[in-house]
């Protein structure tokens, strides 16, 4: 059973949407705090959470006039009361204060915790039946299974707000399940695509922050250099739409208009385009099942002037065809594809590692887990983050063999 609503069958929208918004100081909480703060009169906000930015959440917090405030760093808690003084909002710190935050009664939540710290405030809501705008990739990457089951078992609505997947939402409006042949998510590239195998393994840090269309955080601009954000892109998507492995395809564009194509049994091919900006999917989300007004740029494409694709090179983005050896193998596979993924992108930017030990130190992880005959299906978020925890110690341990081989 799936939670993703494939046809848009235009439900009763409330005149006045109560939202949640999980990661709210984060780049996509900004986007969507953007988007609420255009149409004051149609949203109310019910709780706003943030990491560690007491101080930006606080100013959201008095701006939008929320109900509850959270941060998950316990130790701010009264650098938050502080700044927070002299207003009525109830606030709290600590991983059970952003549960409350999502538990609470908001019809819309937008999950944009990063991490694995982000599964458990998704699953909280989702058991609630909200409506969710998932762009949490470690929600379906580490527990999509069981997540998604969780969700279709409590009627919640999972609205995908990557600008791929939602891409993908889109376009699979146009045909049915069993006219499907496959979906093609697009990548840019990132600022490698044109490198040769032996100057990516060797770039710097600098080199691969340099995004050539997106302004995304450090860890996700890495991801794009390595084309890792694609595998776990594709992992998504098979746990969002119930998909194999096999009808996932993922073609290089990079003017990154295109965000997401489906082909149907008729050979047609529906595509989602739009400017690289976060704001379009969100607003997606946000006005779904109806649209709003957004506040990205219109797409000019006699501008634009051409748009071009080009198959991805599986032997320099090592990365990609990983994901689809972990979604394969399944049973957790995918949950250390992304556990090792972040140890080396954290090594990679302390210069323990070179560029190309991000996916060495990955491969070599999920080769030993899976030589260890680990394949147990997970059920619980229990289960996903143990399987997290014991990834990230085995990477860590690999690391410094993988420091000698890359260098």
């Amino acid at each position: 059973m799936n939670a993703v609503p494939l046809r848009n069958n235009k439900a009763a929208a409330s005149a006045v949407r109560t939202i949640t918004v999980l990661g709210a100081t984060g780049s996509i909480g900004d986007s969507t705090m953007d988007l609420l703060r255009a149409s004051p009169e149609r949203y109310q906000v019910e709780a706003l959470t943030a990491n560690g930015n007491v101080e930006g959440l606080a100013r959201l917090a008095k701006e939008f006039n929320a109900r509850f405030v959270a941060v998950a760093d316990a130790s701010k808690l009264g650098e938050l009361r502080e700044a927070l003084a002299g207003t009525n909002i109830a606030f709290g710190a600590g991983e059970n204060a952003i549960i409350e935050a999502a538990e609470r009664p908001a019809d819309w939540v937008m999950a944009a915790v990063s991490g694995a710290a982000g599964l458990k405030p998704a699953l909280a809501a989702a058991d609630r039946g909200a409506t969710i705008a998932l762009a949490n990739k470690e929600c379906l990457v580490c527990a999509g299974d069981f997540f998604m089951d969780r969700a279709a078992k409590a009627g919640a609505c999972i609205l995908p707000a990557d600008s791929e997947h939602n891409a993908l939402f889109q376009a699979l409006a146009s045909g049915n399940r069993e006219e499907l042949v496959r979906v093609i998510i697009t990548a840019s590239g990132g600022p490698f695509r044109t490198w040769k195998a032996a100057d990516i393994a060797q770039a710097t840090l600098a080199q691969a922050l340099k995004h050539p269309n997106w302004s995304m955080g450090q860890k996700i601009t890495i991801d794009s250099a390595s084309m890792m954000n694609k595998g776990l892109e594709v992992i998504e998507a098979s746990y969002l739409f119930a998909l194999s492995p096999d009808e996932i395809d993922v073609l290089v564009h990079p003017q990154s208009i295109v965000h997401g194509m489906v082909e149907f049994s008729d050979r047609s091919v529906m595509a989602q385009l739009g400017t690289p900006d976060m704001r379009t999917p969100i607003a997606h989300c946000l006005g779904w099942p109806d649209r709003i007004t957004g506040r990205a740029a219109a797409l000019d494409l006699a501008k634009i002037g051409s748009l071009t694709f080009e198959a991805p090179d599986y032997d320099r983005f090592p990365g990609l065809k990983l994901a689809y050896d972990a979604l394969r193998t399944g049973n957790g596979a995918t949950t250390v594809y992304n556990a090792a993924n972040e140890v080396a992108v954290a090594a990679f930017v302390a210069q323990r590692i070179r560029f190309g030990g991000i996916a060495q130190l990955v491969e070599a992880t999920l080769n030993n887990w899976v030589r260890a005959g680990n394949l147990a299906p997970l059920t619980s978020a229990d289960d996903a983050i143990s399987v997290d925890h014991d990834a990230r110690n085995s990477a860590a341990a690999l690391l410094p063999q993988i420091a000698l081989k890359a260098s």
